[in-house]
């Protein structure tokens, strides 16, 4: 296997690490990304029709402009623009190839991909947290009509459809399929519709929840999934719903047996949030910096593009400022 050595690299192929790129590029580092899948692949695996809830100005990075033909921009202006801002810029980026190990050695790091060896002076792990659903660890969850991931409405045309939490993924896609001609029944955790859905959609959900084009159980959770059925325990009883398909958005959550083994430490309650310096965003492992969503641990409604991309030029500048 090929052994590569570098000053600096990136985990992670993002916007956030993007923007990392463009910082080291700036000062004539020897980087390189090395992405698992596409180009900005949290984004790729976006449903088709997704809107932004930020305007383009706030997913901007390194004051390059995003120039968008709609007041919030649209899934695929955001891969175009990412793009552009890659190839535009020459970006050493390495795709399809998986980090697999970390490991802190005496003058850096040794990183272990699928493809190659490379020992680097520092790290920075940009991996956001769209990979690993949670699970409703129900019995059935394993069925192959059981989907984590919504990408557009049309296979769930004439179904009978339950998506499962209150988010603006699940919201999204409640609207989506049932204005596709699916039969959209919600099962929601909580007692209502999240409080953070697009102010411009969440009118349009409870709408049809009322009008009951939409079937919503609130403080309901899905207890099994049947092969054409699902069993739901609601606050009135357990009851059997007609099924095809369970899209149950449920959130992510990063790699954290990843970011462990590279021996990074998490704060000791629920939200499992990585240690690292805010200042800095070096974590407690020297030389190794986390930037981007990944830092919100389990609370990943905290970090979006438009608040982490400060990120990169603050690690940046801890860098330079080391070397002096």
């Amino acid at each position: 296997m090929e052994t590569i050595y570098k000053d600096i690299i990136i985990i992670g192929a993002g916007p956030i690490g993007i923007a990392c790129a463009l910082e080291c590029k700036k000062r004539n580092w020897d980087y390189t990304i090395i992405e698992k899948g596409a180009l900005t692949n949290s984004l790729f695996n976006y449903p088709l029709n997704m809107t932004f809830f930020s305007t383009s100005e706030k997913l901007e990075i390194d004051d390059i402009p995003f120039i968008s033909n709609n007041p919030k921009p649209t899934r695929n202006e955001a891969l175009e623009y990412y793009r552009r801002v890659s190839t535009s810029n020459n970006l050493n980026i390495n795709l399809y190839e998986k980090v697999l190990d970390i490991n802190k050695a005496k003058n850096g790091f040794k990183i272990e991909s699928d493809k190659a060896i490379y020992h680097s002076k520092k790290v920075i792990i940009a991996s956001g947290f769209y990979d690993i659903p949670n699970l409703l660890n129900v019995p059935g969850e394993d069925l192959p009509k059981v989907f984590h991931y919504y990408k557009e409405a049309h296979p769930y045309t004439l179904q009978h459809i339950a998506v499962v939490g209150a988010s603006n993924s699940s919201v999204d896609a409640a609207l989506e399929i049932y204005r596709k001609g699916g039969n959209v029944t919600m099962i929601v955790r909580g007692n209502a519709i999240g409080e953070r859905v697009k102010y411009w959609v969440k009118p349009d959900i409870l709408n049809r929840i009322e009008e009951g084009s939409i079937k919503a159980y609130f403080n309901s959770e899905i207890k099994e999934i049947k092969a054409t059925e699902i069993i739901v325990q609601t606050d009135e009883g357990e009851i059997t719903i007609a099924n095809d398909y369970v899209v149950a958005l449920t959130g992510y959550r990063p790699n954290f047996k990843f970011l462990a083994n590279a021996g990074i430490e998490f704060s000791q309650d629920a939200k499992h949030i990585p240690v690292y310096n805010p200042e800095t965003m070096e974590s407690n492992v020297e030389g190794l910096y986390l930037a981007g969503v990944i830092c919100g641990g389990m609370e990943t409604h905290k970090w979006f593009i438009e608040n982490s991309r400060i990120h990169a030029k603050l690690i940046a500048n801890h860098i330079e400022n080391k070397k002096e």
